[in-house]
């Protein structure tokens, strides 16, 4: 899979979305800065690494799937969860690789920073990209060696599709 820029999203998002993006992160970033100023600044470093724009992105990513389906006239509902729900995982992931950046800038900060900045960068790239093909063979795993009548809800569908 090839990683590339696209200047399509743009378009696809309104004015007041990015309001409520920014709104929400500097609410959220305000928030840690009293935590810190009251607990000291290791508890509110621990806040200040919340996803502070999640939760308007995992919102905005619903809203613009199931628009886009509904477009198509299709029920986009469904879509939109689960692109959300994708997003966050991949939030999740990306989450591992920051601590990982975080320990090893740590230990190696002593020796040179430069140095301590380049491995750390290396190590979060690493272990995220590593967590991910884990979870993407997990995954296909799961999914091939599942029993198949004993995950299922109570409406009759299967739990993991």
């Amino acid at each position: 899979m090839l990683v590339k820029l696209s200047t399509s999203v743009f378009k696809q998002t309104r004015w007041y979305e990015y309001g409520v993006r920014f709104l929400l992160g500097g609410s959220a970033t305000v928030f840690a800065g009293i935590v810190g100023a009251q607990f000291g600044v290791s508890v509110g470093g621990l806040f200040l690494a919340l996803p502070a724009i999640f939760c308007a992105s995992a919102t905005l990513i619903e809203s613009h799937e199931r628009r886009a389906k509904e477009k198509a006239g299709l029920a986009g509902r469904r879509r939109g969860q689960q692109a959300a729900a994708l997003d966050a995982a991949g939030a999740g992931l990306g989450s591992i690789g920051l601590a990982a950046f975080g320990a090893t800038f740590y230990v190696m900060l002593s020796i040179n920073v430069v140095g301590a900045f380049a491995i750390a960068i290396l190590a979060w790239v690493t272990v995220s990209v590593s967590a991910w093909c884990l979870r993407r063979k997990l995954r296909i795993t799961f999914r091939h060696k599942r029993p198949e009548g004993l995950l299922r809800s109570a409406r009759g569908r299967s739990l993991f599709p």
